[in-house]
């Protein structure tokens, strides 16, 4: 490793490159291009798909897409030329908004594979690659990546127990812990560069993208919201049995003609109304962030390419550990306010 004054000229170097890069970057950009009257930019003008894409079977993709009726539409020029001829002045091309492609949603019957399903089985392989290998040969002293494994495995279970406490804890520990790395992994996943490079292509540009990040398709944080309620409610129940309900149905009162009977159950109807806004929130606030964020890595890639990027890359990986932090800590919130609820 070089030291002194060579460490010293080669980081003079990188900073020196990493400028030069960034200032080619700003030109290169559409900004950059739109003041110098060069043209459009070094990066096609990004199309963001809010909806997941369905990738396979093929049938169903370019049919969503649009990409048949494109496919048809141009067959049909090269067969009559004269349908080519321009408008008249004022009129609208005919077929032009035929000819965009475009996505649509699925029917509620039929199924496809989306984009970000394909991700998040991809997610799912490579957490179950990364703690497989880590634990395949376990030995007293463990090397680097054992190590590593355990370190992680015993800060969620430690985390686990200073929210619930031990006994508790370890029950918790598979669901919250597979939800935070499953999580994290998949925002961090989506961060490699092939889920940008890789999809499928028409006439230069990318109509649908092989993988997305499964954080940005509304149906994952709502499955993961629904496993995260269904869990609570599960332990809420087992600990405390139909007594449980009564925090959302304290009609005793009422049913006596007190007075507060009336506050009881507004207060009860309350509770039960936000335990089920939490489904909600957990979904949003996933959505929101994960969404949020690829769409400002396509954009700044978009304005401003090569280096500055990577300073949004750094948020992102940030982003991405803050909301599974907080997706799981709410869980063990939720979890110990569940299973240590008594009536007052």
């Amino acid at each position: 490793m070089p030291s002194g004054r060579a460490a010293r000229n080669l980081m003079v170097l990188a900073g020196i490159g990493l400028l030069a890069l960034m200032l080619v970057g700003a030109v290169m950009g559409v900004i950059g291009q739109k003041i110098l009257g060069l043209g459009d930019g070094y990066v096609s003008k990004p199309e963001i798909h809010l909806p997941p894409q369905p990738v396979f079977p093929a049938s169903v993709r370019d049919n969503r897409l649009g990409l048949t009726a494109v496919e048809a539409k141009a067959e049909e020029h090269a067969e009559d030329p004269a349908k080519d001829e321009a408008p008249k002045e004022g009129e609208p091309a005919e077929g032009a908004h035929e000819e965009e492609a475009h996505s649509t949603p699925l029917d509620i019957t039929q199924f496809a594979v989306t984009n970000t399903l394909l991700s998040s089985w991809f997610t799912t392989v490579v957490l179950i690659l990364f703690f497989g290998l880590g634990s395949w040969k376990k030995s007293l002293i463990p090397g680097r990546f054992q190590s590593l494994i355990e370190g992680l495995i015993e800060a969620a279970l430690s985390f686990c127990n200073s929210v619930l406490g031990p006994e508790m804890g370890r029950k918790a520990f598979p669901v919250v812990a597979t939800i935070f790395f499953f999580v994290l992994f998949n925002a961090w996943l989506a961060l490699l560069p092939f889920y940008q490079f890789l999809g499928f292509v028409q006439d230069g540009e990318i109509k649908a993208h092989l993988l997305r990040s499964a954080g940005t398709d509304l149906n994952f944080p709502m499955a993961l919201a629904l496993v995260s309620f269904v869990f609570v409610e599960y332990w809420g129940i087992r600990s405390h049995g139909l007594g449980y309900f009564k925090k959302f149905f304290a009609w005793g009162a009422l049913f006596r003609l007190k007075p507060s009977g009336l506050i009881d159950a507004f207060v009860g109807f309350l509770e039960l109304v936000s335990e089920f806004v939490r489904i909600v929130s957990f979904t949003f606030r996933l959505f929101g962030n994960m969404t949020a964020g690829e769409i400002l890595v396509v954009m700044i890639t978009f304005l401003v390419p090569f280096v500055a990027v990577e300073f949004v890359f750094g948020l992102e990986l940030l982003v991405g550990l803050i909301q599974a932090v907080i997706f799981a800590s709410l869980t063990l919130v939720f979890l110990s306010v569940a299973v240590s609820h008594q009536e007052h």
